[in-house]
Order: structure tokens, then sequence, then C-alpha cells
């Protein structure tokens, strides 16, 4: 396993994207501090240089484990179920729009709140159905590129829809795709899952992504969850992937930066091989 941090490519409202600015310095700084990897956060694939973007990650040495698409819901209200078809339809457009990016990386492609929201007048089951549907259509988009796609159950505070690790294994029963499967966040299993190393070691090979936040949404080590224990679990599942820092930016984006692989360092080379 290797350690990632969230960079956003543009400016966003999304409060826990752990680094935004300038990209080149952002990278620069995180190569510098270990990582061997960089989350991008990508709105929208046309308004991002993508040779550049390709370019600084060979600079820097940085893998790119994962595409980030949440700013499609927050920035511009696009989602898999809404009430109005067109939107559905250009959330699933969105979302094949980036099989091309997550194929040159060898990126998963992050389906966060791009699922959507419960709106007046739609049922659960609708609801449910609605998302079904776009994850086939865009599964299928993505398999001959060889991309996955991992849906991320976000706790309820925050979404209507798949809040629990059980709900995402549900979803990839109805969804019946092998591309598709589940990004786990530790700030989110904290407030749903009752045992979270149990709730890791039931996914399994469906753990495509992961996310780490501590229990305050800071970096870890900032709050009281135990790592040792949850890694330790991740390990178990035969997960090989990149564990990636989505956290505020507190007390500052770099010193959360630092602060997070400090921490994580000792903790992985004591329990991985």
């Amino acid at each position: 396993m290797k350690l990632s941090i969230v960079l956003s490519t543009q400016q966003t409202q999304f409060q826990a994207a752990s680094l935004s600015g300038s990209l080149e310095t952002n990278m620069a700084n995180i190569a510098s501090l270990g990582y061997q990897g960089v989350e991008l956060a990508i709105r929208d694939p046309k308004l991002v240089n993508m040779d550049a973007l390709v370019e600084l990650t060979r600079k820097y040495g940085l893998e790119v484990p994962a595409i980030g698409t949440g700013q499609a819901w927050n920035e511009e209200g696009l989602s898999f179920t809404d009430p109005d078809p067109e939107i559905r339809q250009a959330a699933i457009d969105r979302i094949k729009s980036h099989v091309p990016v997550a194929a040159s990386f060898n990126a998963v492609i992050i389906i966060g709140l791009v699922r959507g929201m419960l709106k007046p007048g739609v049922t659960p089951e609708q609801a449910n159905a609605w998302l079904c549907e776009a994850l086939q259509a865009c599964s299928r988009a993505a398999r001959p590129a060889g991309v996955r796609l991992a849906l991320e159950p976000i706790n309820r505070y925050e979404c209507t829809l798949i809040n629990t690790v059980a709900e995402g294994l549900d979803l990839i029963r109805m969804v019946g795709e092998d591309n598709f499967g589940l990004l786990l966040d530790t700030f989110h299993m904290n407030i749903e899952e009752p045992v979270i190393e149990k709730s890791v070691c039931t996914c399994g090979s469906r753990i495509f992504h992961f996310h780490v936040a501590d229990s305050n949404r800071w970096y870890p080590g900032a709050g009281h969850l135990d790592f040792p224990s949850i890694l330790k679990a991740l390990a178990a599942t035969g997960y090989s992937g990149f564990i990636s820092g989505e956290f505020m930016p507190k007390p500052d984006a770099a010193t959360a930066a630092r602060k997070s692989i400090e921490n994580l360092h000792p903790v992985m080379n004591r329990l991985l091989p």
C-alpha cells in the first residue's frame, strides 16, 4: 500500500479537499513530503489541461490512484437521482467523460455526492433504481478502457443515499458489474459503522480505494481513530492500493499534509511488509 493525498485541480467549495491552489506548487510539496500519489479532484475534464496535468505528475514522480468527481454535484448540482431526466443524463455523461482521464492514469473514478440526494416527491425505491441504472451505464462505458468505479458510502448527515458499507454492498449486487466497487472513508465509517475493522473486512476485494481522515475530519492522528488497527484490517483483505488523505486543511493545508504522512508512515512500516 502507498500514500496519496487529495488535490483539487480547481478552486472548490468542498471544505474537506485537502489541498487546492497552484497545481505545480502543491505537487512539488506533496512529492517532497514523501507521498507516492496524488488523488485529483476534477469537476469537468474539459476545464483541465490534461497534457499539462500528466506532465506535472511525471515531473514529480506521482501516481494518480483516483479521480474525484464530487464537485459536479457541489458546484453544478449534477446527480444520478435528480427528478429531472436531463440532469440525470448530464451526470452520467459527465462521469463517462472522466473515463479517458482515468484510463490515462490507471485511476479509479470516485462516485461521491454525484449520486445525489432524495428530493421531494422521489421515493427511496425510485432513487435507488435511477442510481443503479446510472452506475450500470457508467460501469459498462468504463469497462473497455479497463477503468473501475468506486462509490463512497457517506454519512447520514451529508447524504441521504448509501450511508453504510452494508448498503454499498447491496448496491454492488444490484448493479452487477465487476468493475464497480466501494471507496471506504474512515471519517464516514466512524459515524456509520459499529466496528470499522469488521466493516472493512466484510468488503474484502470490493474495496477499490481508501480514504483516511480522523474522527474530527482533521489529519490522521488529530482525533481518536485507531489507525494501526484499521490499516491492519485493510491489509488483511489483500488491499494493495493507495491510502489517500482527504481531510480538512486544518490548522492549515501544509501542516495537515505533513502531519498525516508523519503519523501514517510509522504505522504502515510496522504493519505492512
